[in-house]
């Protein structure tokens, strides 16, 4: 049996799989921000408590892809499963309160167990917290963004965890999964790494099915591989299997493409940035660019614009430049920091569109106005440039 172009089938299936796996290996290679979430299990040892040796071996390999130029941040779960190790409850409760209460006492072993192992390999760190309210509010959004890059570019290695002392079922994200990809989208990482008490997704069940193979290299959001993905691993974690791949689709929005691993695996971070592929690696469809600048193109609704002379016109078109607000005449309409607005020339047309880093009273305060001035109009000084060319997508061309 032959394709349609000559070639046996099964040599065009292996041609196909080594092209993925190829890809892959390039994916990994070059992963220069890269979100790292490791599940309640591994964090405690399967509720035990908190596990110093491990976590001592992550941090360890954090500081190795540090000294090699990678940006990295942890996503950790842990807190809830400490807090009843430390309170002597056997079994997960059901009541927000209780895991609230779970949360407080547990977060605060859980932040100096990593400050404590981050330290003793060189690395700075600082304790982030977050809620779907702070992700689904622009505003809080772009400041939870503008944090997060901050301590990247200081050094210093985020450790995140969901705010479990504060969230109640309407903004819970319902596990760190989903945090994770949520924050690979936030600071359009590149690499999305999972570790879990898997080696990673496999065709079937293997604790019920010896037959099970693991699945090397897939695409992200591929729906035959949520098919494959059964129910809750352990009763210790809320995310199973199927969340991880969920958490795949979701971060490949944004371009980045996500890694399944067994997390006591040897060295499995610093051999999947050799390209090596270890667990299931499964690649975002989406440049990361192109998956921003689509979701920009796309809206229906713009709150505001603004209105931009010639020489910005060009800059923008021509030149692939940020908009600046000394290149702006005016402000349209009423919006927020974080909305995606409209960029017109002075004719009317829409020339780009793009998401604001000021609202629409302190756009118009600073039209025509160089950034070195921005502090004295607002109070206050933030980004130099009124859309960054990363957050602008151009709709006409000059």
């Amino acid at each position: 049996m032959t394709s349609t172009v000559g070639v046996p089938v099964s040599e065009a299936v292996a041609q196909a799989d080594v092209a993925r796996t190829t890809h892959a290996q390039h994916e990994l290679q070059h992963a220069r921000r890269i979100v790292v979430k490791v599940g309640s299990s591994l964090v405690t040892n399967e509720g035990r408590g908190l596990d110093a040796a491990a976590i001592g071996e992550w941090c360890r390999q954090l500081a190795e892809l540090r000294k090699q130029g990678r940006e990295v941040i942890m996503v950790s779960s842990g807190a809830i499963a400490e807090g009843m190790k430390r309170l002597g409850w056997k079994t997960r409760p059901k009541e927000i309160n209780e895991l609230q209460a779970a949360a407080a006492v547990g977060q605060m072993g859980l932040a100096q167990m990593y400050e404590s192992k981050l330290r003793e390999n060189g690395l700075q760190s600082a304790q982030v917290l977050l809620t779907h309210a702070d992700m689904a509010d622009r505003e809080r959004y772009l400041n939870a963004r503008s944090t997060l890059l901050t301590l990247l570019h200081l050094g210093v290695l985020p450790v995140i965890n969901e705010n479990d002392t504060v969230v109640n079922d309407e903004i819970k994200f319902g596990d760190n999964d989903t945090l994770g990809a949520l924050v690979a989208n936030l600071v359009e990482a590149d690499l999305l790494v999972i570790l879990t008490d898997q080696k990673g997704l496999f065709t079937s069940d293997p604790r019920k099915n010896t037959n099970a193979q693991l699945v090397c290299v897939g695409q992200a959001g591929d729906p035959a591989l949520e098919a494959m993905a059964g129910g809750a691993g352990s009763g210790i974690g809320k995310g199973g299997m199927l969340t991880k791949i969920l958490a795949a689709r979701r971060a490949a929005s944004s371009g980045a493409s996500t890694v399944i691993a067994w997390g006591r695996e040897t060295d499995a971070l610093l051999r999947l940035v050799q390209g090596e592929v270890v667990g299931t690696v499964l690649v975002a469809p989406t440049h990361k660019l192109q998956a921003r600048k689509q979701w920009m193109a796309d809206h229906l609704l713009l709150h505001g614009a603004v209105v931009v002379d010639a020489g910005a016109a060009t800059k923008l078109q021509n030149e692939g430049k940020s908009l600046l607000p000394i290149g702006m005449t005016a402000v349209e309409g009423e919006f927020q920091r974080g909305e995606v607005i409209a960029v017109r020339d002075e004719q009317g047309r829409e020339l780009a569109r793009g998401m604001a880093n000021y609202a629409s009273h302190e756009a118009r305060l600073l039209c025509r106005k160089p950034s070195s001035q921005f502090e004295a109009l607002l109070g206050y000084a933030a980004e130099p440039e009124m859309i960054h060319r990363d957050n602008l997508v151009l709709m006409q061309r000059g």
